[in-house]
């Protein structure tokens, strides 16, 4: 998720420098091949995460019905819904990408225009999904950052410590 926020980060700031006040590409080319690396970056970023993405939101999930209310943000239940909705989507599309590659002709490797313009499509479908998992991602760090620092309704609750009497007398 890091990596994305960094990938993010860069495109951000190159799209500042690289358009005008209006947003529109001072190099419409340029500009499309630099988003489309931004793509596949983001979507190399995310697989190191996706088959465990599942995990990591229902642990999030459960963490978060377990966190005292006074320890829980008001936005993490609306950004484990949005993680999941993205997940969702990403999964749709992968099912979709795994699809067009069977369709494609056995010359289309990568490294070849028929392989490489699907798959910039793909990544190009995917991006909004991965943006949403690097923007809202960083919930699932909080809420188990939370859950380790909240009190275990299993754990006693310390007793204070009797006050020590001075042991020498005057």
């Amino acid at each position: 998720m890091r990596d994305s926020q960094n990938i993010l980060d860069a495109w951000g700031a190159y799209s500042d420098e690289h358009t005008d006040l209006d947003g529109w590409p001072h190099d419409d080319h340029t500009y499309g091949i630099r988003k489309s690396q931004r793509d596949a970056d983001t979507a190399e970023a995310f697989e190191t995460l996706r088959y465990g993405a599942r995990h990591l939101l229902a642990t999030a999930e459960t963490q978060l019905t377990r966190l005292p209310e006074n320890a829980a943000q008001s936005r993490w239940v609306y950004q484990l819904g949005v993680l999941h909705t993205a997940l969702d989507r990403l999964d749709e599309l992968h099912e979709q990408w795994l699809l067009t590659l069977d369709t494609l002709p056995a010359s289309a490797k990568p490294g070849t225009p028929d392989h490489d313009n699907a798959l910039a499509e793909y990544h190009g479908e995917s991006w909004s999904y991965l943006d949403d998992w690097a923007t809202h991602g960083k919930a699932i760090r909080e809420i188990n950052t939370a859950a380790h620092k909240a009190p275990s309704p299993l754990a006693p609750t310390p007793a204070l410590a009797p006050a020590q009497r001075n042991a020498t007398r005057k």
